[in-house]
């Protein structure tokens, strides 16, 4: 079975894999674009945060607790969630991978800051490989063009990642598409635009610019349910 993706906006998504739901980076309540989804209604088994910033973390608490969901994160980050009621975290740090039954996670480097919502020192940011014998993708996080980004496939090949494409707080359009390269992939699902000004596109362009380089970008739709 493919795997199934929901975009809840910016860089939130929730992939359907080997029958368990994977939720990346809860932002949704603060976000005005995304105001007709109701949070009580996700229910993940595993929350995958990327780093501490507001845009990437703000739901996770309210959705941890309401779910029971097993929570991923930096180390730092899961401290910082313990604290706040957060019961079922797993700390984990670039280079490790936790083997959950259902699929593999592997936790890889992100070029990007990160702290919490007060302020606190959240580690360092993160991306993630997530694998199983049905599919594999990759899930950049915030971050920039790195050429630590050519490893992933050497660990594993890639069916479809997530790439910031929005410019400004990571990559732009340009980048995202040596990203591509570099993970050798050629199908990309964007994120981490258009929620604010500085991180607006043209949808037209972007399309345009990576077709001429052979990879397929698709920009979801929020509330969209989408198979890969």
């Amino acid at each position: 079975m493919r795997p199934r993706i929901t975009y809840y906006g910016h860089s939130c998504f929730s992939v359907l894999l080997g029958g368990k739901n994977i939720l990346f980076d809860p932002f949704i309540t603060a976000n005005p674009q995304a105001s007709m989804i109701d949070v009580s209604t996700i229910q993940p088994d595993v929350i995958c945060i990327t780093h501490g910033h507001g845009d990437h973390i703000a739901d996770a608490v309210q959705i941890a607790k309401a779910s029971g969901a097993q929570v991923i994160a930096p180390y730092e980050i899961i401290e910082w969630l313990a604290k706040q009621g957060v019961e079922n975290g797993v700390p984990m740090n670039t280079g490790g991978s936790i083997h959950l039954g259902f699929c593999t996670i592997k936790m890889v480097r992100a070029e990007h800051s990160s702290s919490l919502p007060d302020g606190t020192y959240a580690g360092t940011a993160v991306g993630y490989v997530v694998y199983n014998e049905e599919s594999s993708f990759y899930y950049a996080g915030d971050t920039a063009l790195t050429l630590d980004m050519q490893l992933i496939p050497v660990f594993k090949k890639i069916d479809f990642c997530f790439l910031p494409i929005g410019d400004n707080f990571t990559m732009g359009i340009a980048d995202a598409i040596q990203a591509a390269n570099l993970v050798q992939c050629t199908k990309v699902i964007g994120m981490h635009f258009d929620t604010f000004p500085p991180i607006e596109i043209d949808h037209g362009k972007a399309i345009a610019a990576f077709e001429q380089q052979n990879i397929n970008l698709t920009l979801p739709v929020i509330n969209q349910t989408l198979e890969l």
